[in-house]
């Protein structure tokens, strides 16, 4: 994580967006609840709501009635501590390889920012409590597979219910310890649960859309080096700037295609005179060059959509049940469903691949003669006796491809999946979960596929020559260069794809 801290997040006050988010989760900010006094009356008043309910007698799901389909079952003022302990007990059953740290946190922020919305009956302690997790890094170890997104993410978010109870294991100051540890060690004490509280935990969204925010993150970053990686590749091919004329790129209205052709002419900007091919042949480049602003100009719509899905999805009350200040109700409903970030890690999972699909085409014109315009085969350096025995980026085209292929087989719509479970309760669950962790899969994959292609466009690059008259792309070449070493002869790239991918995520590369 990052040690800069930006301005303190303060819950409570102002709807969060999707930035201020992910500062929390990268440790780059620390997480406030407000004291405003509008703020804790609506706290309060949702609170009062519940306690009237329990005292008249009237059933309150998950608090005065058994879960899910043993809804039926009515629970005494005695039990409800009792019920609500063995709610997170027996959810305790996710397993597979547990969420990244920044996703969890960002899963914590997301669980904080919904209850903090005054429906959820809950308690301000209860999100004082996750904010000193925050703020202290103390980090639920929380296993990234068991949830159908339907009531929520019902198994993971029972992993920071627990912890935050101090319980079962978290990960502080590099160390994977009990809960009960970590508390007492940054200072803290283990929480009490109130009525209603490890349901109001347990039944979000929280965990599916603290991954989809990361996702979206990463998926902005990913879009704003395949630009950068496409104008590189324009240079190399002699390729034609004519092609992102304002006059085409925005005479068909979509923004997205807009704002991509505008990135790219700024990043083809000359300050001299560069070389562009006069072959007759070549008086069209191929569409994966071509037709840039209309590939990636898709993906910059998409994304700006999905943001406003996922922004309004991590301030939303996304729980059940609610209660009603204004007419003291009891409300039962399904705000608890995943669907939103269903479909939008659907069609962002299907946008990255795009992005693939798109810069293993260029990576192709750019290895191979037949098209790279002059270039050496395989963009190989040595020279002379000794260019036979190298074989420059030949085996980086084949792990581009194998990139490729799985990042396009990913693209099936986890949302189509829906199974019925939990005795045909939960009998048409969203999966939003999965297709959140596809999606951030999605970018792993799309990440070193883009960080293949911009280490063979920048040495393709540096054999063309000329970068002297482009200075935004002259810019982006010492960027890279400073990351990864050229591949003069052959050599081991490995490590190289998995530094330049980790490094783009805090590359700038829109000033």
């Amino acid at each position: 994580m990052n040690n800069h801290i930006n301005s303190d997040v303060i819950i409570g006050d102002e709807n969060i967006s999707i930035n201020s988010l992910i500062d929390v989760a990268a440790g780059q900010a620390k997480v406030l609840i407000s004291e405003y006094d509008g703020f804790v009356s609506r706290m309060e008043a949702s609170r009062a709501v519940l306690h009237k309910a329990i005292n008249d007698g009237t059933p309150v799901y998950g608090v005065t009635t058994g879960y899910g389909a043993s809804c039926g079952n009515r629970i005494g003022a005695e039990d409800i501590e009792a019920l609500g302990n063995n709610l997170i007990t027996y959810h305790g059953c996710g397993t597979g390889e547990p969420l990244g740290i920044i996703e969890t946190r960002a899963a914590m922020m997301c669980r904080i920012v919904s209850l903090s919305q005054g429906l959820s009956g809950v308690t301000t302690g209860l999100l004082k409590q996750i904010a000193a997790f925050l703020n202290a890094g103390i980090t639920p170890v929380i296993p990234s597979l068991g949830s159908v997104g339907a009531s929520g993410d019902l198994t993971p978010l029972s992993y920071l219910a627990a912890c935050l109870a101090g319980k079962r294991d978290v990960i502080y100051k590099g160390e994977l310890m009990d809960a009960a540890k970590a508390i007492t060690d940054a200072g803290l004490e283990p929480y009490h649960f109130e009525p209603k509280e490890p349901l109001g935990i347990l039944n979000g969204t929280s965990v599916m859309t603290g991954i989809a925010a990361v996702a979206l993150a990463r998926t902005k970053k990913i879009l704003e080096a395949a630009t950068a990686a496409t104008a590189l590749t324009v240079h190399a091919l002699k390729g034609h700037a004519d092609h992102f004329h304002e006059v085409i790129t925005d005479s068909k209205g979509h923004p997205g295609q807009i704002s991509t052709g505008k990135k790219l002419r700024k990043l083809l900007e000359s300050t001299g005179k560069h070389s562009e091919s006069a072959l007759d042949d070549h008086l069209q480049d191929p569409y994966s060059i071509r037709c840039v602003p209309q590939i990636l100009g898709v993906v910059a719509d998409a994304v700006e959509w999905v943001e406003k899905w996922v922004t309004r999805e991590i301030n939303s009350s996304n729980d059940n049940p609610l209660f009603d200040a204004k007419t003291d109700a009891v409300l039962m409903g399904g705000n608890f469903y995943g669907g939103h970030i269903a479909f939008a890690m659907d069609s962002l999972k299907s946008a990255l691949a795009q992005i693939a699909d798109l810069l293993d085409r260029q990576m192709a014109l750019l290895v191979d003669t037949r098209f790279n315009r002059g270039l050496p085969s395989n963009l190989t350096k040595a020279q002379g006796d000794q260019h036979a025995k190298h074989h420059g980026f030949k085996g980086m085209q084949i792990t581009a491809s194998a990139l490729t292929a799985e990042a396009l087989k990913n693209t099936m719509p986890v949302a189509s999946f829906s199974r019925s479970t939990e005795a045909h309760n939960q009998d048409k669950v969203s999966l939003g979960t999965i297709a959140a962790r596809d999606a951030l899969k999605q970018c792993e994959l799309v990440s070193s596929l883009v960080s293949v292609h911009l280490m063979a466009a920048v040495q393709a690059c540096e054999i063309r020559g000329g970068l002297e008259t482009r200075p935004e792309l002259s810019k982006i070449v010492h960027s890279i260069r400073e990351v990864v070493e050229d591949a003069a002869t052959d050599r081991e790239m490995g490590k190289d794809i998995g530094m330049l991918a980790e490094a783009l995520y805090l590359m700038v590369w829109d000033e």
